[in-house]
């Protein structure tokens, strides 16, 4: 009789507790996620790169996309635009295009924002980002160190590191098996129609422009029958480049030519240029040594 005598004190009091117990926090929210992926907070999924949080099973299978003839996107193909500084030209075709190099990845990061062309980007398609290509390009990609191909659509502007040539899709990187390292070595050959004119000619020139050592350069600026008109640009442009100037009469030419160099690089020849240019020394003309 007692026990039952305190049974609706307990209870009350049972009940009173489980009103006044703190609660656990709700789960967030479910975003959007990638293809069936399990979703994430926002901002946990934009605060590093990285890959999805679900890879679905077969994706290094992924089949290639069909290549097809498509007008320039309204969006992503200035004649040039300017990335940290510098300034970067596009190209209205990408008809022979060859180049081996570094190739890098991009994920979960930038998955949904607008890329260049405008569309979103989806980390798990065999889409690219590239400098100079028009946007879209279709592109093969192969992997130097396993032998592994994919046809990606270029439809993106970067790497913005010189030491990188494309910048792959999650997806394109994972079915060439690199991203574990991050980077790989691969050659890229564009794609061309198969009524498209030979274009092999210009790849084939584009390979040697990438493995030929670099380049050397001189400037001529200027020639003077006088022989102490030339001494003294000479020593003008000397003291204004930092560069080697000397002054040289070809066999059987009554003219002094000054010139400064060799330098490296068409780009560091064309800075040379602009600066006797701006120091009121003539246009001068470059010759490949």
């Amino acid at each position: 009789m007692g026990i039952r005598r305190w049974l609706p004190v307990l209870a009350l009091l049972v009940l009173a507790a489980c009103q006044s117990a703190p609660r656990a926090p709700a789960e967030p929210e479910p975003q959007p996620g990638a293809k069936g992926a399990p979703a994430k907070p926002v901002q946990k999924a934009w605060a590093t790169d990285g890959p999805p949080d679900h890879i679905p099973p077969g994706l290094e299978n992924l089949p290639d996309p069909v290549p097809r003839v498509e007008p320039m996107s309204a969006r992503g193909n200035p004649d040039t635009y300017t990335v940290f500084g510098k300034t970067y030209k596009t190209w209205d075709s990408a008809a022979g295009y060859y180049a081996t190099g570094l190739a890098s990845w991009y994920g979960r990061k930038f998955h949904g924002r607008s890329t260049s062309s405008g569309e979103p980007y989806d980390m798990l398609l065999l889409t690219a980002a590239h400098r100079s290509l028009p946007i879209p390009t279709y592109v093969r990609v192969t992997n130097l160190d396993n032998g592994r191909s994919t046809l990606v659509r270029v439809n993106d502007r970067g790497p913005f590191h010189s030491d990188r040539i494309i910048d792959l899709s999650f997806a394109a990187a994972y079915k060439l098996g690199f991203t574990g390292s991050g980077t790989a070595r691969v050659r890229l050959e564009s794609w061309a129609p198969p009524d498209a004119p030979a274009t092999r000619a210009r790849a084939d020139q584009q390979l040697a422009d990438d493995l030929a050592p670099a380049r050397q350069y001189i400037l001529q600026a200027g020639a003077f029958r006088n022989l102490a008109a030339a001494d003294a640009l000479k020593e003008a442009l000397a003291n204004l480049t930092g560069e080697r100037a000397y002054v040289v009469r070809v066999e059987n030419d009554e003219l002094y030519r000054v010139r400064v160099g060799p330098v490296t690089g068409e780009s560091e020849a064309q800075r040379l240029r602009a600066l006797i240019i701006s120091g009121n020394h003539g246009a001068p003309m470059i010759i490949e040594n």
